[in-house]
């Protein structure tokens, strides 16, 4: 088995093959992103029957000639930066990056060092987590949008115009408007501007959604059959998570969103410590800031269902009860502090295992 360490850049890739039982390397080649030179690295790696490709940053400037790869029946794993930089500090003593080809290696033996992740072809769930990117990028624009709106109709009317504020309601404002010189005369002119913006901006959402619920439809998911959770939550889901299976349980499903519980600690000089460590492991938890944020909000929000005042998602009918009694203040250890993280993510923790079986 040879392992192949690339070293992705914008215009150029540095390949470098190395055998795994002595660490030396036995041939290099470099090549331009282009998909002539790819074809050329292909073949100039098929003297190898016995290969494994290792890619730094596949996700990111390797993400392209890693899916090239993976097309064409290749096994490409992915290596961290942060591990090659680690290999590279041990192997040359320090931080410094001589060239292109020693990064490519460093890559490789940290690929060797257990640092590499599988990866794997693009499928509708990376379409998903795209559609969800476009979302999130489409509804700040239209917060920003609105913004401005406000700005300028706070100028043309007595009070402005309500926080709640649509394109018809805005459209219908401005028509009682009579301005009266020039700066108003723009003003309007940008407003009704904005307004048509903001009508671009609805549409692309809802059509976003309505693509959204295809692909999750078409995937096979069970998530919007749940309570709560609609196709745009869905496909955040899917989208962010890359399905189900890759989790072997709902705990660590929860750990991957954040949710998961985290052992708080006390001074020794506090007066409380003696008296925290007679207490139960659960003494003092508090949230965990690390975990994927958009991942902990949509599995929360299910438990918040708007229309009704009960629920929880199937089940975990208390769902929604333990959320209202972690609201309340909590006082621990002689100190009082808002609960709001961590009923959030209890109820995270709570809807993991559901989520976990609708297949996310």
């Amino acid at each position: 088995m040879i392992l192949l360490g690339v070293d992705p850049h914008k215009c150029t890739h540095t390949a470098t093959a190395v055998g795994p039982e002595s660490n030396q390397q036995v041939g290099t080649m470099r090549i331009g992103a282009s998909l002539t030179d790819y074809r050329r690295l292909l073949a100039w790696a098929k003297r190898w029957p016995q290969r494994k490709w290792a890619v730094e940053n596949a996700n990111g400037l390797g993400r392209h000639l890693a899916q090239w790869l993976i097309a064409r029946g290749e096994s490409v794993v992915d290596v961290p930066a942060a591990a090659t930089s680690r290999v590279r500090e041990l192997s040359r003593g320090g931080r410094r990056k001589n060239d292109q080809i020693d990064a490519a290696a460093a890559a490789t033996v940290a690929c060797l060092q257990g640092d590499g992740r599988d990866v794997e072809p693009e499928d509708h769930t990376t379409a998903l987590a795209l559609l969800d990117e476009r979302r999130v990028n489409l509804a700040q624009a239209r917060v920003r949008t609105v913004n401005q709106l406000h700005a300028l109709l706070r100028d043309l009317l007595p009070g402005g115009a309500p926080t709640q504020l649509s394109a018809d309601l805005a459209a219908t404002l401005l028509r009682s408007v009579r301005p009266a010189g020039d700066v108003e005369t723009v003003r309007k002119d940008i407003a009704w501007d904005l307004v048509t913006e903001i009508r671009k901006l609805d549409k692309q959402l809802t059509d976003n959604a309505a693509r959204m619920q295809s692909l999750v439809e078409a995937s096979g998911s069970a998530l919007m059959t749940t309570p709560g959770i609609g196709p745009v939550m869905a496909a955040r889901l899917i989208g962010r998570t890359r399905g189900a299976h890759r989790f072997p349980s709902s705990a660590a499903f929860a750990n991957y969103a954040g949710a998961a519980p985290v052992a708080g600690s006390v001074s020794r000089q506090h007066p409380s410590y003696h008296y925290c460590t007679r207490l139960a492991a659960s003494a003092d938890w508090r949230a965990d800031r690390r975990g994927h944020a958009f991942v902990d909000r949509a599995g929360h929000r299910p438990a918040l269902p708007p229309a009704t005042g009960s629920g929880g998602i199937a089940g975990e009918p208390d769902a929604r009860g333990a959320h209202v009694r972690r609201r309340s203040p909590v006082s621990l250890c002689g100190s009082t502090r808002p609960a709001t993280d961590e009923s959030r993510g209890l109820v995270t923790r709570r809807l993991s295992a559901p989520c976990s079986r609708a297949g996310v």
